[in-house]
């Protein structure tokens, strides 16, 4: 009885063991690199600083995209050239 106990732990271990061996050969490999790369900056046209584009504040102007750092920036910048203009 004592030798079918330590039999049936011994299988389950070792499926346990292959079952997360053959997991990980199968199982694609993330890149190293994936979500690391260079993020695209832009400029913004009020206060001249660099912020990543995909967190800029976005509003077209004059058919083009400008992109802000903050909604304060661009209030600023419409009203500066509502003035100049």
């Amino acid at each position: 009885m004592v030798r079918l106990i330590l039999l049936i732990l011994l299988l389950f271990i070792l499926y346990y063991i292959l079952s997360n061996f053959l997991a990980n050969i199968l199982r694609p490999r993330k890149r190293m690199n994936q979500g690391s790369g260079a993020e695209e900056l832009v400029q913004d046209p009020y206060c001249q600083t660099y912020i990543p584009k995909r967190s800029a504040v976005k509003k077209k102007i004059a058919g083009s995209t400008r992109y802000f750092c903050n909604q304060e920036c661009l209030k600023n910048y419409l009203k500066r050239d509502k003035e100049e203009g």
